[in-house]
């Protein structure tokens, strides 16, 4: 089959056409942004990409086109597509029935956590010696690819909420049929599709539906959220995981250690083993959890579970330390929720509690350039001694007053040049610094780490 994909470059569509690829089809893309990592992945693949949406790259030898949902109706490409008597899919839909189909499915859905606990699971399962396929919105440091087809009927998949297509509003996930489900937490995000939490709610009611009555749920017990989702109805066996209550199928008593976490793992009350890794968080161990209950579900024993565990490397851009020069260490994180970004900064701060912690923040995603966390941001921000964040020309909110409660430790910047310029004049020996944003920072984190290498190497050269 001859596939051409419509917003190829995007994370979730570029890992469908790897898979599409492996899967043996011919296939080719179209978008806007075509630059690395992304288009030297689709490259080395040989998966040709061309630049731009218009009506001539649907070619006549095409036999089906997938939409990203980064498309929308008065594009010349779309109008063009529907004119046209090609088939069309949504890349959720595409892969259900090409991927999926006939495969054990083990989702991973909520609000945060997802790319962590599919990355964990894929993991978990490999080396159980399962050679599961997955799509993750990530890139897994254990497999180094975002996507992978996969040897076998296991297959983990990133379970996302978000919008499928401008022809298909329901969340990409009701597409997926998992047989294994977990959903780490629910919140209010996506301010753009989602008018509130219970519309957002709905849709995970909608996606519990598809689960068989054989397969398994599991839920982070602590979260009020998901008791409202369960009480509407559910259909399939539950277990909870917790790293707060004991009382929970899964549960995990963490300490921070020099290299990381150490995890003491229960199991329905009875501990089970223990995990010595070098992820930081509760959040973490409770991702862990996650993992651990979907994996033995699957027939993963649970001592192969916890020596999986104790193996993994994390995830790019997840809490990932990218250098330590001159006694500052530099984070990428994918931080971009209040919640998320309290995690982060509580987890750096429980890791040393006696080094000053800089957060640095791109308010990237549509509700935070709406403001639609602006109560709560400033709060998550707490836990850092100094905050950077990048005022945005398209912010609907002011970062100064809306941000007024951090006082004297914010500095609200114009631009990725002023923020990178204040930074290297406040940072100091023993900082920890968090640079937090869904987006690409305008190459931030690269130049950061750039410049204080360089001041390192000056230094170094200057004591001898």
């Amino acid at each position: 089959m001859r596939v051409h994909i419509l917003g190829i470059c995007g994370t979730f569509m570029g890992g469908v056409a790897a898979l599409a690829k492996a899967a043996g089809h011919r296939v080719s893309g179209s978008d806007e942004n075509v630059y690395p990592p992304m288009s030297d992945l689709l490259d080395n693949l040989g998966i040709p990409v061309r630049e731009g949406y218009h009506p001539e790259h649907l070619e006549s030898d095409i036999d089906c086109v997938v939409v990203g949902n980064v498309m929308s109706r008065g594009r010349d490409v779309v109008e063009a597509l529907l004119n046209s008597s090609l088939p069309f899919y949504s890349g959720p839909q595409w892969l259900a029935e090409h991927v999926l189909r006939d495969r054990l499915v083990l989702a991973v859905a909520g609000t945060h956590g997802k790319t962590t606990t599919s990355s964990l699971l894929a993991w978990i399962l490999d080396h159980a010696g399962l050679e599961p396929g997955f799509l993750i919105g990530g890139v897994p440091a254990n497999f180094g690819v975002s996507a992978r087809f996969g040897a076998s009927e296991y297959f983990v998949v990133e379970a996302d909420e978000y919008d499928t297509a401008f022809f298909d509003k329901r969340a990409k996930f009701v597409h997926y049929r998992p047989r294994t489900l977990a959903i780490t937490n629910i919140e209010y995000d996506h301010a753009d599709i989602y008018e509130d939490l219970d519309s957002i709610i709905r849709q995970f009611h909608h996606l519990l539906r598809t689960v068989p009555g054989r397969g398994l749920v599991a839920v982070n017990g602590a979260d009020a959220n998901i008791v409202r989702l369960l009480e509407q109805g559910v259909w399939t066996p539950v277990e909870s995981f917790s790293a707060e209550d004991r009382g929970a199928t899964w549960f995990g008593r963490h300490d921070t250690v020099d290299s990381g976490s150490a995890i003491a793992v229960y199991r329905q009350g009875e501990r089970v083993g223990d995990v010595h890794w070098s992820q930081l968080g509760k959040h973490n161990v409770e991702n862990a959890l996650a993992a651990a209950c979907c994996a033995v579900h699957a027939g993963v024993p649970v001592s192969t579970a916890l020596e999986a565990l104790s193996t993994f490397k994390g995830v790019k851009r997840r809490l990932d330390k990218r250098c330590n020069y001159g006694g500052i260490t530099l984070y990428d994180d994918f931080a971009h929720h209040p919640t998320a970004i309290r995690a982060t900064l509580a987890a750096l701060r429980n890791a040393r509690s006696g080094s000053r912690i800089i957060a640095v923040l791109e308010p990237g995603s549509n509700s935070m350039r709406m403001g639609v966390h602006g109560d709560s941001l400033s709060g998550a921000l707490g836990g850092a001694d100094r905050v950077f964040v990048l005022a945005r020309d398209d912010l609907a909110w002011d970062v100064a007053s809306t941000l007024a409660d951090l006082g004297s430790r914010l500095v609200a910047a114009r631009d990725v040049d002023e923020l990178h310029a204040g930074l290297l004049k406040e940072l100091r020996p023993g900082d920890r610094v968090a640079v937090m944003s869904n987006r690409g920072f305008q190459g931030l984190p690269g130049r950061l780490e750039e410049s204080l290498r360089q001041r390192a190497h000056v230094a170094t050269d200057s004591e001898r």
